[in-house]
């Protein structure tokens, strides 16, 4: 139960407040929060928003650059809504990462079961869930942009937009990170795709950095090394189904085909991969999960 963790405050006049906080919210005074309040968390962090009609597109590139993010101990800061905010959190507590929660609401709100039991996973794992508003307030349109401007402010790495429709509020998010001068990241998408469509709007418009790969929001290469401790997650034939995969080929015989193994050898990985949430098959195409 989330009540058995207390609500405490911290003032602007306390030497753990955020300096950035201060800096970026002229009217605020108090953050309400649960959990461990601890300076180091704020120290290296990254904002993560997007929509929240999470695509698979969205999922799959959280799934691929979160290990990363976690492995650089970044602290990742989202706005604790459905669809990419709550995948972010999730994904990030996960691979043993630390995350802030930050509410457009207050903090004895919870909008359903999931949202609960994500809420204590952050809170258990030694993350925080945070709001400027007290305990019983209850959201608003016009609390949501004031949160933004929090998840913008705590940003030191950047603030990431995944997925946004062209009038999303993770654009308010962008504008503000701009009138703050905090890196703008976005991702690229198809030009069909309605989530997409704000952040191809960004990169357009020169108001983000494109981000292809997570080397980019970190600005430097990736190195791979690093990320042995999760591929070692796959046998030898996984790992060349995973590569087909990648490739796009999504199907039992494209698979067959580019992975270079037999029939009956792909179906009984695809089927243990499944079982084992490595993968998931829709339609009849299989896709990765992480």
């Amino acid at each position: 139960m989330i009540n058995k963790f207390p609500i405490k405050e911290i003032v602007v006049s306390d030497a753990n407040f955020p300096s950035e906080l201060t800096k970026n919210n002229k009217y605020l005074k108090k953050i309400y929060y649960r959990g461990k309040w601890d300076k180091k968390i704020f120290e290296k962090t990254i904002s993560i928003v997007g929509s929240r009609k999470m695509t698979r597109y969205g999922r799959e590139i959280i799934d691929n650059f979160m290990p990363e993010i976690v492995a650089n101990k970044i602290t990742v800061i989202s706005g604790f809504m459905y669809g990419i905010d709550s995948y972010a959190h999730e994904s990030c507590l996960n691979l043993g990462g630390r995350t802030i929660a930050v509410c457009g609401w207050g903090l004895d709100f919870t909008a359903n079961d999931e949202n609960k039991k994500l809420y204590e996973k952050i809170l258990k794992n030694n993350g925080l869930v945070m709001s400027e508003y007290e305990a019983d307030f209850m959201p608003t349109l016009w609390s949501f942009p004031q949160r933004n401007k929090i998840v913008a402010s705590l940003a030191t790495e950047g603030v990431l937009i995944v997925e946004a429709g062209i009038k999303s509020g993770s654009l308010i998010t962008a504008r503000l990170a701009r009138m703050m001068n905090k890196r703008v990241l976005a991702i690229p998408g198809s030009i069909t795709m309605e989530m997409s469509k704000g952040t191809n709007y960004l990169i357009k418009n020169n108001l983000a950095e494109m981000i292809l790969n997570v080397g980019d929001v970190l600005k430097r290469k990736i190195d791979n090394k690093q990320m042995e401790i999760f591929d070692d997650v796959y046998s030898k034939d996984e790992k060349l189904i995973v590569e087909a995969i990648k490739s796009g080929e999504n199907t039992i015989d494209e698979i067959v085909k580019k992975s270079g193994l037999d029939i009956s050898t792909v179906s009984i990985n695809l089927s243990m991969m499944t079982m084992n949430n490595k993968i998931e098959e829709e339609n009849g195409k299989y896709y990765l999960i992480s």
